[in-house]
């Protein structure tokens, strides 16, 4: 059963007023929640190694007509926890508030047993998918509590719900990504507005899902555009009960 109200719509407005930053915004599932949440309203903060690619997006928001979107050019393999302060700062620098989180950025590592799995794909998949996203969310929770009623959403996977052979290091990504979520929720439930939930989105056809199933048809899956309406319902006040849950975008 979808956690999506019954008849529940975005509107055009939804999100009028709120900035959401979403990593990984350059492809796929970001970068569809990224333009989502331009259309309705928010002004975004697109953040991706991808130069090139971030600026693509960019300019797909502004031939739209939205809010002109912010571009963070940063690699989340990056393990020096100043750089992540350093941009916190500079956001706090120029008075943003958080109000969203998105925390969409992932990657695959290698298909294979966990003792065949290289360490350096090991260290790389844990580091992306996971300490990014204890040292990003540690940066930004000040400019998040400072908001009034924040959301901070962390993508998961099905294999992070229930282990799956041949899917090591992201498997265990996604299952630290839930476990992470439950902590945070826990913490701040009675002393903090900022909100926390995790959200699989399923089989969706993304480069990632194409590379994990090289064999599947890609067209039996959704594509991204058409599941951003979980994730706006997630940013926007009418979410606002919605905490601590391990959330699925397709029922």
């Amino acid at each position: 059963m979808s956690f999506l109200p019954d008849g529940w719509l975005a509107s055009s407005s939804e999100l009028a007023g709120k900035t959401i930053l979403v990593t990984g915004a350059n492809r796929g599932i970001g970068e569809a929640v990224a333009i989502s949440c331009a259309r309705h309203g928010a002004e975004v903060l697109l953040l991706g190694r991808d130069e090139a690619a971030l600026a693509r997006v960019y300019d797909q928001i502004v031939d739209l007509g939205c809010a002109t979107p912010g571009m963070i050019p940063l690699d989340l393999t990056a393990r020096d926890p100043s750089l992540y302060d350093t941009l916190a700062d500079e956001l706090s620098g120029a008075n943003v508030v958080l109000d969203g989180l998105v925390h969409n950025a992932s990657v695959l590592g290698e298909r294979r047993a966990l003792a065949q799995t290289s360490p350096s794909s090991w260290d790389e998949v844990l580091q992306v998918n996971m300490t990014a996203v204890f040292l990003l969310t540690r940066a930004l929770m000040p400019l998040l509590e400072a908001a009034p009623a924040a959301s901070v959403v962390l993508t998961s996977s099905g294999v992070g719900r229930r282990g799956k052979a041949y899917w090591g290091a992201y498997a265990v990504s996604k299952f630290a990504t839930e476990g992470y979520m439950q902590v945070l929720a826990d913490e701040l439930g009675a002393t903090s507005s900022v909100r926390v939930n995790s959200l699989n989105p399923g089989a969706v056809n993304t480069g990632m899902r194409r590379a994990a199933y090289p064999g599947e048809p890609p067209e039996t899956n959704p594509t991204p555009d058409t599941l951003t309406d979980r994730w706006l319902y997630l940013l926007s006040d009418a979410s606002r009960e919605l905490h601590g849950r391990a959330l699925s975008a397709q029922s």
